[in-house]
């Protein structure tokens, strides 16, 4: 008989990989999956920065190990993924989250090259850490992959062409991928954050985020890389087995918002 005790709300002793998590959202969901007991791949294009992150979870009770990865070379792709399922005994969650800024007019001399690396990094990566990982998912009792897009997917701002045609391309891949390994038990979803307060918007002064927030999303305000992990940890949860193929904006009600 099937009761409420057969969906555990507890990731502990599940395996996580995070991309981009030296810092972010990225840094902020490896925390939060530490503290629910989750055993961390922190993943990173620079050693250093993630094993500061690894450092700081192992400080604090957690279980987490470092690894540089550069997802847009499919070979370190490989080669990460295996040794951290070597090191680990298996993989359980996915949660493909680094990123680049494009901002480039569609017309500008650059924008051919600016295309093929943020298209590289911000959707092929996706699928090759997703088939690089698979075959461990595929042995997981509570497999999950979560995609990190954006709401420049749901809704476009000029001169962010390359950005918003590659977070496009996250929710079809995510809608895809959801149907095929749906009979697999593998859940894909997909999370795309609104305005968040990360290195990637510092560059943007207090008052005119401050201006912004306040006149396009319903709370008013910018959102913190930990509102977005929490999401990330609910869609990972074995209780949330029957949740797939669906694109969630958090973002304060900015896609919500009419004017």
């Amino acid at each position: 008989m099937t009761t409420s005790d057969n969906y555990s709300r507890s990731v502990k002793g599940l395996v996580a990989i995070v991309t981009g998590a030296a810092s972010g959202m990225g840094e902020a969901t490896t925390h939060v999956f530490a503290q629910a007991g989750a055993r961390v791949a922190v993943t990173d294009l620079r050693l250093a920065d993630a094993e500061i992150v690894a450092n700081d979870i192992r400080n604090s009770g957690g279980d987490a190990v470092a690894w540089a990865l550069d997802v847009s070379d499919l070979a370190s792709v490989n080669a990460v993924v295996g040794q951290i399922a070597g090191h680990f005994g298996g993989i359980d969650i996915l949660v493909n989250n680094a990123g680049i800024s494009v901002v480039c007019a569609i017309d500008d001399p650059t924008y051919e090259e600016r295309w093929t690396t943020g298209v590289t990094v911000l959707l092929t990566a996706h699928q090759r850490m997703i088939r690089a990982a698979l075959p461990h998912l595929r042995r997981s009792a509570s497999p999950r992959i979560v995609n990190i897009a954006s709401t420049e997917a749901l809704g476009a701002t000029g001169g962010h062409s390359v950005y918003s045609a590659a977070k496009a391309g996250v929710t079809g891949l995510t809608r895809s991928l959801a149907v095929e390994l749906g009979r697999q038990g593998i859940t894909v979803n997909c999370i795309c954050p609104g305005p968040i307060n990360t290195a990637m918007t510092s560059p943007v002064p207090e008052e005119h985020k401050t201006i912004y927030a306040k006149r396009r999303t319903a709370l008013g305000r910018y959102g913190s890389p930990y509102e977005v992990a929490h999401m990330t940890l609910s869609l990972c949860l074995p209780a949330a087995s029957f949740l797939t193929g669906v694109t969630i904006p958090v973002d304060g009600g900015l896609m919500a918002r009419n004017a």
